[in-house]
């Protein structure tokens, strides 16, 4: 099997837990019987520690010798989290053992991508074929917790998804090569490398570049965390939910498979610039629960406000760290765009839903302007100047 085919099928595993994660366990909150408030603090309390996990656990990854040690550890950790999430003890203990699960659980991606882009540039493959078999996973998982929750419970969910986080603990001994955290098995010193850290975090262009980027990706709270609930308030059961989703998610892997010569001549600033606006006229349209009809159309351009950002910011951060410290600074991109950022606009996201319902997109808009401005500015950093 090729290595880009087992990459893809690596990313597949983690993503065939995210696809019903993502969407789903919101639901499943609601099913015992947590209101808006209650879910978005929850869902958010781990984002917003990850502006201090994330890098934490990428120095921890760094410890050992294979890449994959630390990706194998951590999935094992957090299946054993989302199994103990099945235990009746209320709202508190589902906060805490969530905050464990939902610390480590986003961390597996970034980590991933380290190894892949590294071996992609190497070997000369596309980055999008592999993560693309991610994200048809993705979308397998969500017409398929879709169905299933149109007959069952959803205490499917939580089955699901530790399932499938255990199948990506094999997977990372199975598929993942054994590439070396540093040259020559070396393992550097905590010190040294916090110290690779800390320089990242003086750097004003790579912390345009991460916040730019992460709050047109944080913009997306809303939507992961209550479109479901929304679309179940217009009466869009949860079959047609999971139909929404992969829309977005199949323009995602076309986008992934077939758009790298656009992409390379396009550039990571434009393709963040290009994210940003196609985000706008997405939360300002949902805003205003659009009819059915409307929502495919807009469900593709998840390719602009999802797809693009991401790929731009994984380019755009490469291209501003070092070898030295390339997983600090993913994990740095992976913990603003996915943690305190998203999990400030989770937060609140839950209380608009309360009050206002889809009018909550509307914060989401406002936050993708925000970033929008931002990713204008790089356009003045000369290390992201074509060579």
């Amino acid at each position: 099997m090729s290595l880009p085919v087992r990459l893809g099928l690596f990313y597949g595993t983690i993503f065939v837990g995210t696809g019903a994660n993502s969407p789903y366990m919101p639901v499943w909150f609601a099913h015992h019987g947590l209101s808006g408030a209650q879910i978005g603090l929850i869902l958010s309390l781990p984002m917003l520690a990850r502006v201090f996990t994330a890098p934490l656990l990428a120095v921890w990854a760094d410890s050992f010798k294979y890449r994959r040690t630390g990706l194998i550890l951590l999935s094992l950790a957090v299946a054993i989290a989302y199994a103990l999430m099945a235990l009746p003890f209320g709202f508190a203990w589902w906060m805490v053992v969530w905050f464990a699960a939902s610390s480590m659980f986003p961390t597996l991606s970034p980590l991933t991508d380290v190894i892949v882009l590294s071996r992609a540039r190497k070997d000369g493959f596309n980055y999008g074929w592999p993560r693309g078999i991610g994200s048809a996973a993705f979308i397998v998982a969500n017409l398929g917790m879709g169905a299933l929750l149109a007959r069952g419970s959803p205490e499917l969910v939580l089955v699901w998804i530790t399932a499938a986080v255990t199948l990506t603990a094999v997977g990372a001994r199975l598929l993942l090569p054994p590439d070396l955290v540093h040259e020559a098995g070396h393992v550097p010193a905590a010190g040294e490398r916090m110290a690779g850290l800390g320089g990242l975090l003086r750097d004003p262009a790579f912390l345009t570049a991460v916040l730019a980027a992460g709050l047109i990706q944080s913009a997306h709270a809303f939507y992961y965390g209550f479109s479901t609930l929304a679309w179940k308030q217009q009466g869009i059961p949860e079959h047609v939910t999971g139909m929404l989703w992969a829309v977005g998610v199949t323009a995602e892997v076309g986008f992934l498979w077939f758009m790298e010569p656009w992409r390379r001549r396009v550039g990571p600033r434009n393709l963040l610039v290009l994210g940003g606006a196609g985000a706008v006229v997405r939360w300002g349209a949902l805003a205003f629960s659009p009819p059915l009809w409307a929502l495919f159309p807009l469900q593709t351009l998840h390719v602009l406000s999802y797809a693009a950002t991401f790929l731009a910011s994984l380019q755009l951060v490469e291209r501003l760290s070092t070898p030295r410290n390339a997983t600090a600074a993913q994990a740095i991109n992976s913990a603003l765009s996915g943690g305190v950022l998203s999990g400030l606009a989770t937060l609140g996201s839950g209380w608009l839903f309360d009050r206002f319902g889809a009018h909550g997109y509307l914060l989401m808009a406002a936050m993708t302007a925000a970033g929008l401005v931002g990713a204008v500015r790089l356009y003045g950093v000369r290390r992201l100047d074509p060579a």
